[in-house]
């Protein structure tokens, strides 16, 4: 156990004591298997490169990749590309190409299950652009995965919701796209509290009018869909869409405030997972899948509900910088040796907020060696004015 001195949101300090890790029980070599388990994945930032890493940030792809081995080793899938990887907020496209090819490469050498984003990041948000620039960028980018041998998540557009006249605009530019692709995809319908330039997607506002959109586009092209993950941070709503998705498609939530009851499921169906929380809590996600497959529903609870308060911290608003929470956690725990990010984004949570995300992340069990966590809390805290008076 450590000591440390953490300061709360009133401006005080209190003396926190971390208790001792208890490892997850995670059978090795042994797949999930009543769920599908994606963690959308992080990208490590290379501390060491001279480029302003605001305008031009680099990646150090050796511990990108050992992080993406690290979740595969658990039974996870990996989500590539995604937003969690700070897509379109700091890894540009040029980028995320080399990402997705490393990583499918990886995959294949241990035998990970993986895919991949695509989107139109590599075009301007613009009204002056058209449908037919949207459907060019989409067809380019998902050209480029399936050449790679890798599997799409067809992700939102900026672009498309930037020009879009209304949902028919939608339909024109999904069918076509969904169309064109080999094998199925999993749709991503992204809510504006994850992206502002999203809102209103699918031509509505109303997000029961936008869901009907988005359903009517599944129907007309089932055999292209293999599912959709629906990020909106309401339960209901994903509950709703789930019962009216067509047999064969699956539903993937999104949701990480409320993972483990639409994961659970209910008597009639139940979501898999595509989620950023999972990155954070890959040893928890992964020991609940197992205990899911037992039917052991205690366990499952057990493990997940208790990371709950940790999600739902590292999501707060502006839910877009949760993925500073989730470097921070890949930090505290040893898998990268600096608090650093991609677009400088290590600054976009607070102080206040990472102590608090540190004692929420020791309640849950999730800091597996408590002595290095908290002399890594230490070094951010004394590099913000907080300085230790007490001993370890």
């Amino acid at each position: 156990m450590s000591t440390i001195l953490l300061p709360n949101k009133n401006r005080q300090f209190y003396t926190y004591e971390t208790k001792p890790y208890v490892a997850f029980d995670i059978p090795k070599d042994k797949a999930f298997e009543k769920r599908i388990a994606y963690s959308a994945a992080h990208v490590v930032a290379d501390p060491m490169a001279v480029n302003d890493p605001t305008l031009d940030s680099q990646i150090d792809w050796d511990k990108t990749m050992e992080y993406r081995h690290y979740l595969w080793s658990l039974g996870l899938s990996v989500a590539e590309a995604m937003d969690t990887a700070q897509r379109g907020m700091g890894l540009d496209w040029n980028n995320a190409k080399e990402l997705i090819s490393r990583s499918i490469k990886e995959a294949k050498s241990v035998g990970g299950n993986i895919a991949s984003g695509v989107g139109t990041d590599h075009l301007e948000a613009s009204p002056t652009v058209s449908l037919s620039d949207v459907e060019q960028a989409y067809e380019e980018q998902a050209s480029f995965v399936e050449g790679e041998g890798g599997r799409i998540i067809l992700m939102a557009s900026r672009a498309l919701a930037a020009c879009a006249k209304g949902p028919e605009d939608y339909q024109r530019v999904y069918n076509k796209i969904l169309q064109g692709v080999s094998e199925p995809v999993i749709l991503h319908w992204l809510g504006d509290m994850f992206d502002p330039a999203l809102k209103g997607y699918w031509g509505h506002e109303d997000l029961d009018k936008a869901m009907e959109v988005c359903l009517q586009i599944i129907r007309d092209n089932e055999e292209k869909v293999d599912g959709i993950k629906i990020s909106l941070l309401d339960k209901q709503k994903e509950i709703d869409m789930r019962r009216l998705l067509p047999e064969s498609v699956k539903m993937y939530t999104g949701d990480d405030f409320n993972y483990p009851e639409l994961i659970k499921g209910d008597e009639k169906g139940y979501s898999h997972a595509l989620l950023g929380i999972f990155d954070a809590i890959a040893p928890a996600a992964a020991a609940a899948m197992h205990a899911l497959d037992k039917a052991d529903w205690q366990q499952y609870d057990d493990l997940l509900e208790k990371t709950v308060p940790l999600s739902r911290h590292i999501f707060q608003s502006p839910t877009f910088s949760y993925k500073t929470g989730v470097v921070f956690m890949a930090y505290l725990n040893g898998h990268q040796d600096h608090f650093r990010m991609i677009g400088g984004k290590e600054g976009a949570r607070s102080i206040v907020h990472l102590s608090d995300l540190f004692v929420m992340a020791n309640d849950a069990g999730l800091l597996r060696d408590p002595e290095m966590a908290s002399h890594r809390m230490k070094l951010v805290l004394e590099l913000a004015g907080v300085r230790q008076e007490v001993t370890v």
